[in-house]
């Protein structure tokens, strides 16, 4: 049996690389598409400035283009190194996305890219602008079969568990691509990159706008920026409420968190604004409530209710007893495939094999036959994930994304009035601004993932059983180092960012004395 400090600490390592790694997921979906957007404008106009625009955010895309290739692959390492049987566990249906991911769009992305960087004075404009458009479709495949893959970790459609194999076998590729819940996180998550890259594209914008540096670039900049970054962030929250729909239909122990929703409530449910949810005494101490909000916002009416955490325990304590013998089965079937009353009662009790699995980890032993009723009283606990962490992140989310949507109509009223250069407080604010979709991005991420717990495949595979058999020494070490190889990753861009920031675009003398050959050529993939 894995010690739960192993289990503690590979969920610490693998949500390190994750975090980190989605730093510049973001910025690269949504850079993807406004260079193709700025270029577009350049071919169509011809006017060169738009073509200096476009060059000058291509050197940035590429920084953090390099450094998402890097921390992705370690990331994906640590599938085999840390999460073995989990691995297994899914490998024909999570390796398969993850193979289409890498042959598809990963190699389109990669290969592509190389022609966008170098074949400006190589490609005419509309094939150039062809190969822009290809790396940013290339950009948001890699993100729709990941997000497949992780959908299908939040509500598993699309494969069958074996009890003879011990693995999820596929059995319709239609339903794992056309999951609800991956379908709506992939709009939610690519529009979340689009809001991402306008306001870091504004950020920087108004920042030589403060300076009084390269404004004709800065201008334009901004404007495309805001325009792309409003239908964004309108896209964003009208698709986080469709996936707060769904989810709360498949996941119910996460909205539940999210809400901090101890015991039932009648119609209309009230909305917790602002609560201090105590996991120990499940209740929360303190609260701030919108009467009848809850049952508007998550079942769309005024009579709709959702389970509230005392509920779902209880079924998960039935769901515990229901699920024994169909783990007892298949210790029955792993000694003898062909035991037809294993099987028999394997069938019966199939719905609910992952709740027997969730108790296993309180047996002497693994002996589901000692099992106790505070056993499964500890389990079913266990089912509700940490409520606290749920809630405040959920709601900074919002609470952020709203404060985007506000900014944003703000910046096109200035923007179209040409009062920006004139409003320096809202210049000044909109440099603040470029961390601020970061953050949100990773607190849904956090929201997501800590959701889920304590499952990997949600009501299947519990976590505890998913990780590999290493020692906490180990576990300790390879922490440690990634954090600090990730840490690294993430100074140099932003070395490398501010570095070429500082530079700004090449001025039209610039590039004219480098046509004639008087000043070096610097490429911007290296800058």
């Amino acid at each position: 049996m894995v010690s739960e400090t192993v289990v503690d600490l590979s969920r610490w390592q693998f949500a390190a690389t994750a975090l980190y790694h989605f730093l510049f997921v973001p910025l690269t979906l949504g850079l993807s598409v406004l260079l193709a957007v700025m270029e577009t404008v350049y071919v169509v106009t011809g006017r060169e400035i738009y073509k200096r625009i476009t060059k000058f955010w291509l050197r940035l895309f590429m920084i953090n283009f390099a450094l998402g290739v890097a921390t992705g692959i370690t990331m994906e390492l640590q599938f085999g190194m840390n999460w073995s049987y989990y691995s297994s566990f899914v490998g024909d249906t999570f390796g398969t996305l993850l193979a289409v991911e890498g042959l598809m769009a990963f190699f389109m992305e990669s290969t592509f890219v190389g022609l966008m960087v170098f074949g400006w004075d190589r490609l005419s404009k509309g094939k150039h602008l062809v190969i822009t458009y290809l790396v940013a479709l290339g950009s948001n495949l890699s993100a729709l079969w990941i997000l497949v893959a992780n959908s299908f970790m939040q509500h598993p459609l699309g494969a069958e568990f074996n009890p003879v194999t011990m693995r999820m076998e596929l059995s319709s590729f239609h339903a794992l691509f056309f999951n609800p819940d991956a379908q709506a996180k992939f709009v939610h998550t690519v529009l979340a990159g689009y809001v991402t890259a306008a306001i870091f594209v504004c950020g920087i914008s108004a920042f030589y706008l403060l300076r009084r540096r390269h404004e004709d670039v800065a201008q334009r900049s901004f404007r495309i920026a805001a325009l792309f970054g409003v239908l964004g962030t309108a896209g964003v929250i009208t698709l986080g409420d469709a996936l707060g729909f769904i989810g709360g239909h498949a996941q119910p122990s996460k909205l539940a968190a999210m809400e901090a929703l101890w015991e039932p409530e009648k119609a209309p449910m009230a909305f917790n604004v602002v609560a201090l949810p105590s996991q120990e005494e499940e209740r929360n101490l303190f609260e701030v409530q919108l009467p009848g909000f809850l049952s508007i916002l998550v079942t769309h009416s005024l009579d709709g209710t959702v389970p509230s955490i005392s509920e779902i325990k209880e079924e998960a304590k039935m769901r515990i007893r229901n699920g024994i013998p169909a783990v007892q089965a298949m210790e029955r079937l792993g000694k003898d495939p062909t035991d037809q009353e294993a099987l028999d009662t394997f069938e019966a009790h199939k719905a609910d094999v992952g709740y027997g699995f969730l108790v296993q980890r309180y047996a002497p032993g693994g002996d589901l036959t000692q099992i106790t009723e505070t056993d499964i009283e500890l389990a079913a606990k266990d089912s509700i994930p940490e409520v606290w962490i749920i809630f405040w992140t959920f709601r900074i989310m919002v609470a952020l994304g709203l404060l985007m949507l506000g900014y944003f109509v703000v910046a096109i009223v200035l923007t179209l009035s040409n009062k920006l250069k004139q409003s320096r407080r809202f210049l000044r604010f909109s440099v603040w601004m470029i961390p601020v979709p970061f953050i949100a991005c990773e607190m849904g991420w956090i929201v997501a993932e800590m959701g889920r717990q304590p499952w990997t495949v949600y009501e299947i595979l519990p976590t505890w059983l998913s990780v590999s058999t290493h020692s906490v020494t180990y576990m300790v070490v390879s922490l440690t180092g990634f954090v600090l190889l990730y840490t690294t990753f993430a100074i140099v861009e932003m070395y490398l960012m501010i570095r070429s920031i500082k530079k700004g675009p090449e001025e039209p003398d610039e590039i004219e004395l480098k046509q004639r050959g008087q000043l070096p050529q610097t490429q911007p993939a290296t800058a």
